[in-house]
């Protein structure tokens, strides 16, 4: 236990390069906890004191830390195109209620290569008029790209948001074959 009196838990975190920029992977003994897009040393160390104020220690870099090595392989593999889907244990513990329910939804229900509506994702966890708060839940996704919150698109066929950018939502849905790559 800390000082608080809180039980402290040891995060590993590793940065790895892929095609729509940096992402830090942080894992704890449970799995992979955490996916932060455009992981500069501001954005990382952001997301780093994020983490320590959450599990009462701060993240050790430990890229080769066996909590890590697995997560790492699978990124790499997906943005090489080897990979379709990741087979991760997952920490939800960074997000509770409704946003995890409709997040374990997203995970096991929305393949590779398709895309779903924020109101019929709603519809899927029972909310059939929550597509608004979908979107709030896709914004609070710890995990992006792992939970893959850029296969949820508007309805009327327009992309929606994406909290690591159009263009790398643009870019994943390309990767995923759902769009065209684009030009240049």
């Amino acid at each position: 236990m800390n000082s608080d009196g809180r039980d402290e838990q040891r995060i590993v975190w590793a940065v790895v390069g892929t095609g729509i920029g940096p992402l830090l992977l942080a894992a704890s003994r449970e799995g992979l906890v955490n996916v932060v897009f455009h992981a500069t040393d501001a954005v990382r160390d952001r997301a780093l004191d994020r983490l320590a104020a959450r599990f009462g220690a701060r993240p050790a870099e430990a890229p080769g830390s066996p909590l890590l090595a697995e997560a790492i392989r699978q990124v790499e593999a997906y943005f090489a195109g080897e990979r379709r889907g990741f087979e991760l244990p997952l920490d939800w513990s960074l997000i509770s209620g409704f946003n995890r329910e409709v997040l374990r939804e997203l995970a096991t229900g929305v393949p590779y290569g398709t895309v779903v509506g924020y109101g019929d994702l709603a519809r899927r966890v029972g909310q059939p008029g929550a597509a608004q708060a979908v979107g709030m839940a896709m914004g609070a996704n710890p995990l992006p790209v792992v939970v893959p919150c850029h296969r949820v698109v508007e309805s009327g066929g327009g992309i929606g948001g994406f909290g690591g950018g159009l263009e790398a939502k643009r870019r994943l849905l390309a990767l995923e074959g759902v769009l065209p790559e684009p030009l240049f």
